[in-house]
């Protein structure tokens, strides 16, 4: 259990302060993570990686001479924003362009996508570098998901960019890690959340999770826990059969520990797994045994090869040295403080449209309908992490209450001359901003597509043009997330409310009934989804855990849009 926190929803932040003042000789703080001091040296392509947090060493911990440049911080669990990223991206640009890296999550791969296309616009070279190194997530090498096989794309590219490379061979290199990089983990007790008693998932007595997830996900089944030697046994015999074809005899190896397993007990480990990896022909290459990639307070292991050729094997060999790991002491005295122009913000002040009477107006039903549903998604915070925890990592409900805070509060300080135009847009920038991950992404970036429908110019909002705005916001979602009705996700109840919406709006219904209707139609069909299996996200891998459980994204757009049903049939009364 974590303990020490003062406020839960802000443990990320409050971590993260106290790392950068204890590494202030090698690290600054920038928005949304943290970049290494730069040394006098050559510029270098910048290697960015990040994810949630709860994974410390990964992922500021190994940002440094010989590893990476930056780290993008989300919160527990969670995707940073691709706002985020961006600044992080910035921060660490030396002129020779930035590659992002990170573990094959959903909510990762579309924020960092976002931020790669958005620094590619300022005119930056930026490229994406995806691990998916966990055998047990999935058969397709391209679906599998990242674990602490993040270490060695990273160390890699980190490497190939100290000596000099471009930015085209330090991408090759790190697809070639990757190609090169297989893991197995196994969790002995799930892990808890701050500020939480119970964890997101446990593991029965006397036995072992195979093929767990390091964000809280629990493994793919529950086998017999193994003496030392068999599970040793079973960690090398998996992750060989998953060798990559033709793979070379030698091999970086990493057993990494998860939270809570003593090094005592991943040293006896080792003296097993070491003795089978040699009989099976492995030449181990600078093995690391010890804690690279964890998941808050889980018990548990992973072990991860990467078989090395000529090329791979110097740069896993080469120096590094961060705050969490080391292979030489690179000289303090060599770093520089960060100049005016690095620390300038960025950020240009966008000024709002002018807006009608009718605009103005739009905006004050969007104030009350963000306020209904912050009440609404703070009373069922805790049960929408309970449903999402079943087959994913439980952070559904604080993500949801994190994205409508923050977007309330957006929208509160735009003063009263702004448009419900603008006022949504905004309120999807905060969202996307403070909540990170998939829901994260995918609400902010819907809401700003409603905004831009319904825009600020209009001298009136009947229900067909808001009809039309909530067909914006859902074929945004669709188009983002890649998602069909069916798989198990938020569209499930989404895509049915805007059928119903648009139907009862074109039979000339006022807006606060059909919005009602389709309402009471997005509750119902939420709750269906508890008897289908996930086609998509982090609970695909566990996708029979999950029937009999609807999806917490479902069941909260549910809960959304009936909170905003409430404030339209109360205003409509009130006319």
């Amino acid at each position: 259990m974590t303990r020490i926190f003062d406020d839960p929803a802000e443990f990320a932040d409050d971590q993260l302060a106290g790392f950068l003042d204890l590494y202030a000789d090698r690290v600054r703080g920038v928005h949304g993570g943290v970049v290494a001091h730069r040394g006098d040296g050559d510029p270098q392509v910048a290697v960015v990686i990040g994810g949630g947090s709860g994974h410390y060493p990964a992922f500021c911990g190994t940002v440094g001479p010989g590893m990476a440049h930056g780290a993008v911080v989300g919160n527990i669990f969670t995707s940073p924003s691709a706002a985020q990223a961006h600044s992080v991206g910035k921060a660490a640009d030396q002129g020779r362009g930035v590659i992002f890296s990170f573990g094959n999550y959903a909510g990762d791969t579309i924020n960092f996508g976002i931020a790669a296309e958005r620094l590619r616009a300022d005119g930056t070279d930026a490229r994406v570098v995806i691990v998916t190194d966990d055998v047990a997530s999935a058969e397709q090498e391209s679906q599998r998901r990242g674990i602490a096989g993040d270490f060695t794309v990273f160390k890699v590219m980190g490497a190939a960019a100290a000596r000099g490379a471009d930015i085209d061979e330090v991408e090759r290199l790190g697809r070639a890690a990757n190609a090169a990089t297989r893991s197995l983990g196994v969790a002995f007790t799930g892990c808890t959340m701050p500020g939480e008693s119970e964890p997101l998932f446990s593991v029965p007595d006397g036995h072992l999770g195979l093929g767990l997830g390091i964000h809280g996900e629990p493994g793919i089944r529950d086998v017999p826990m193994l003496p030392a030697r068999e599970l040793a046994e079973l960690l090398v015999d998996d992750v060989l059969k998953h060798a990559p074809t033709a793979a070379p005899g030698r091999a970086g190896v990493i057993l990494n520990g998860l939270g809570t397993t003593k090094y005592e007990e991943l040293f006896l480990l080792w003296r097993h797994v070491a003795p089978r990896l040699r009989d099976a022909g492995i030449t181990i290459v600078d093995p690391e045994v010890g804690e690279l990639v964890t998941s808050l307070d889980m018990g548990g292991c992973s072990l991860t090869l990467m078989w090395l050729d000529d090329e791979l094997e110097p740069l896993w060999r080469a120096d590094a040295y961060t705050p969490a790991y080391r292979k030489t002491a690179a000289p303090l005295a060599a770093l520089r403080e960060p100049t005016a122009d690095e620390l300038a913000e960025a950020d240009a002040v966008v000024t709002a449209p002018e807006a009608t009477d009718a605009a103005r107006g739009l905006a004050g039903t969007v104030r009350a309908a963000l306020a209904a549903v912050e009440t609404t998604l703070r009373e069922h915070e805790h049960e929408l992490g309970r449903i999402d925890a079943v087959a994913g990592d439980g952070d559904h409900g604080r993500g949801m209450l994190k994205g409508i805070t923050a977007a309330t509060a957006r929208v509160g300080e735009l003063g009263d001359d702004v448009g419900g135009g603008w006022a949504l847009a905004q309120a999807g920038q905060a969202w996307a901003e403070r909540a990170g991950g998939t829901s994260g992404v995918l609400w902010g970036a819907a809401l700003e597509a409603f905004g831009r429908r319904l825009g600020d110019s209009a001298d009136g909002y009947p229900a067909a043009e808001v009809a039309a705005g909530v067909r914006e916001f859902a074929t945004t979602i669709q188009q983002l997330g890649g998602a069909q009705e069916g798989d198990k996700t938020l569209l499930d109840a989404l895509l049915p409310f805007v059928a119903e919406l648009e139907s009862r709006v074109g039979d000339g219904a006022a807006l606060a009934g059909a919005w009602t209707a389709a309402a009471g139609v997005a509750t119902a069909r939420a709750q269906d989804t508890a008897e289908l299996r996930p086609k998509v996200g982090r609970a695909r891998p566990l996708a029979e855990r999950s029937v009999g459980t609807p999806d917490a994204g479902a069941v909260s757009m549910g809960l959304v849009v009936t909170a905003v049903a409430e404030v339209l049939t109360s205003q409509e009364e009130q006319e």
